[in-house]
């Protein structure tokens, strides 16, 4: 069975659409800057933030009478600019599932006085799915996916998966965090934040750029609900695994990351020679880019063309493996792929193939990583099926 995706969307702080976001990646323009924010550090730190002005407006044009966290109105807004893209996608049918793939979720209701008037519910993500779901009147109880950083990873695995039970036909899959005093003091009570923009893969990284952001990918079983496109993308694929090496460290040696990447290509039924590109997770932290540049030499995958995002996005935590995908998603479908901005000279201990400028090359097989806290690992494959007419 083939699981198809049939629409997306990001909201970052280089835009409001995929094609946005796409476009400003191809013009090395980056989303993260160095920002005075009281509210989020006492100090002025390098960071990715959606424009809170522009989110407000996007919001109003809905005409939504009910009140929403600053959180909840990215995910509707994403959500309802992916559901235009196709008009076979029903939001509302008994056969829709959302998932809902967050790290923090409505964490910042914990700092401000305004959390008091939903009295505390929201702060859950479970309470936040069901908000989510019941805004697009979907009558099923939605899925929430929490695994740290590879949340939005494990979220596109577990819908390709509950589309293959057929028990659903569409699965709406939302990768979502956004930027608090809580998510920033932490950290850097593990001195884990960047002195600049992130330098994913580079011999001078120091650490993390934080950003926030949504991203919508739909999925679904049904060829039918694939419309007005030359090239279809499949999900192949998909694995997870658990290094348990540390509450906050990854393994030195990428085993863990490893075996989830050995088991997303047997599922796949793809070798390492057709693997076009792979967007890894890349935070620019000097342990996770060195297990996995590891994890990719012994993978035998040193030398296919590999990327990190997070110096235009900042790490979106739980966005992140969403709205990754959607731009190599993107990139095959436009044959581009994407430099790695701020990346000059390789140090990390394998010799992997770091993208260094946006090329055009032909891309029809992709595969994405990610890594988190607690030595959670995950990956998860694409191909573009070209249209005959």
């Amino acid at each position: 069975m083939n699981i198809y995706v049939v629409a997306d969307n990001i909201i970052s702080s280089l835009g409001f659409s995929s094609e946005e976001n796409f476009e400003q990646l191809k013009n090395k323009q980056t989303g993260v800057c160095l920002l005075e924010h009281s509210a989020l550090s006492t100090e002025p730190l390098f960071v990715s933030v959606v424009d809170t002005k522009k989110l407000t407006s996007e919001f109003d044009k809905l005409n939504v009478k009910e009140e929403y966290t600053r959180l909840e109105k990215m995910v509707i807004v994403s959500v309802t600019e992916a559901l235009k893209q196709n008009k076979e996608i029903d939001s509302k049918s008994k056969k829709t599932l959302f998932i809902i793939s967050s790290t923090k979720g409505n964490i910042d209701l914990l700092e401000k006085e305004e959390g008091k008037k939903w009295e505390g519910k929201r702060i859950y993500l479970w309470e936040t799915a069901n908000v989510i779901a019941s805004y697009f009147n979907n009558p099923n109880t939605p899925l929430v996916v929490s695994n740290a950083c590879i949340s939005g990873v494990l979220g596109i695995i577990a819908g390709k998966r509950l589309l293959e039970s057929s028990k659903w036909d569409t699965v709406i899959v939302v990768g979502v965090d956004i930027m608090t005093h809580f998510v920033v003091s932490g950290f850097q009570s593990f001195k884990a934040i960047s002195s600049q923009v992130a330098k994913p893969y580079d011999k001078k990284r120091d650490g993390i750029s934080l950003g926030e952001a949504c991203g919508t990918l739909v999925l679904t079983n049904k060829e039918t609900k694939v419309q007005g496109q030359d090239a279809k993308v499949v999900v192949m694929g998909g694995a997870s695994s658990n290094d348990a090496n540390h509450i906050s460290g990854p393994s030195r040696t990428g085993d863990g990351l490893l075996l989830a990447i050995e088991k997303t290509l047997k599922e796949s039924e793809i070798t390492p020679s057709e693997i076009d590109y792979i967007s890894g997770h890349g935070t620019a932290t000097l342990f996770n880019d060195d297990m996995e540049s590891l994890a990719i030499a012994n993978a035998h995958l040193a030398k296919v063309p590999m990327n990190s995002l997070k110096s235009y996005f900042g790490h979106t935590l739980g966005a992140a493996g969403v709205i990754e995908s959607i731009i190599g998603i993107h990139s095959m479908r436009k044959n581009t792929l994407i430099g790695t901005y701020n990346y000059n000279e390789a140090g990390v201990s394998a010799p992997v193939s770091i993208i260094k400028e946006t090329t055009a090359v032909p891309v029809n097989v992709f595969l994405k990583t990610a890594a988190g806290f607690g030595g959670c690992n995950a990956a998860v494959l694409f191909r573009k099926v070209t249209t005959t007419k």
